[in-house]
């Protein structure tokens, strides 16, 4: 029963969490707004695409003022992009009322993380549906700065590119796929929130238990909120979807963060 529970249900029983989200410098106008983060879509012929369009129809029903997107949105199958799933689903992809922002995952990079070219092709599909997605750049939006740092794992990330405009004196948020960055010293004076994915929270442990796997060299980093050195707040997405098709006690999430100053 645990087994076909972990294949057949949990998988799919999509959790909304609702999360304060203290800013420094935040506007005035911002106080209360919510921003929504979506990871982890992983576009394939591991997840159906059924379900991925449910799920941002329901999370539609949000009317999100600031929607944010933290890579990984598809899987290889037999070393390919299935192109037209992830355009399926990108269709029907939850907006922002005041912007929407992407950033790219590993997977997003294709066959062991290395062919920008399909990183390229991926970018002009999200793109395509007016969301904006940062490789190391920064956009600001209604007061509130985004910063995008594109993938580690594939090589791509540079904070140094990434923070060039960073103003301490305004709100910031950071995009990072890979919550390892944030244990490099590349951070300086940076002490706001980082949200991230790519654990899918380890998709399966015991009850009270850590997961055994976890796709990162810091083993603390499963998923939830993380108090880090500097004053930053690390905040770590569960994903939508899934690697293989399997969660037990690891619900995919979307994540509401209401914004308050800080």
């Amino acid at each position: 029963m645990t087994g076909l529970y972990a294949w057949r249900i949990e998988p799919h029983w999509l959790e909304f969490v609702r999360v304060k989200m203290p800013i420094k410098n935040l506007p005035e106008s911002l106080v209360g707004k919510t921003l929504m983060q979506i990871s982890d879509i992983h576009t394939g012929n591991r997840v159906d695409n059924s379900y991925l369009i449910n799920s941002l129809k329901k999370a539609k029903e949000y009317n999100p003022d600031f929607v944010v997107y933290t890579g990984d949105y598809v899987t290889l199958h037999q070393k390919e992009v299935m192109y037209d799933k992830l355009k399926g689903v990108f269709e029907q992809s939850v907006q922002g009322r005041f912007g929407t922002i992407a950033i790219l995952g590993n997977h997003d990079y294709g066959s062991d993380w290395g062919e920008p070219e399909v990183a390229d092709e991926i970018t002009k599909i999200i793109e395509n549906e007016g969301i904006s997605v940062l490789k190391n750049f920064s956009i600001e939006i209604e007061g509130l700065n985004f910063i995008g740092l594109d993938d580690y794992w594939a090589k791509q990330t540079n904070a140094e590119k990434a923070f060039s405009n960073f103003n301490p004196t305004k709100a910031n948020v950071v995009l990072c796929h890979n919550p390892d960055v944030c244990d490099l010293d590349v951070w300086n004076d940076y002490d706001g929130w980082i949200l991230s994915g790519h654990t899918h929270g380890g998709q399966c442990k015991p009850p009270f238990l850590p997961p055994p796997i976890l796709p990162v060299k810091n083993k603390n980093y499963t998923s939830g909120k993380f108090n880090l050195s500097n004053g930053r707040t690390l905040y770590i997405n569960r994903g939508l979807g899934h690697s293989q098709k399997i969660r037990l006690n690891v619900r995919p999430e979307i994540t509401i963060f209401e914004l308050e100053k800080g």
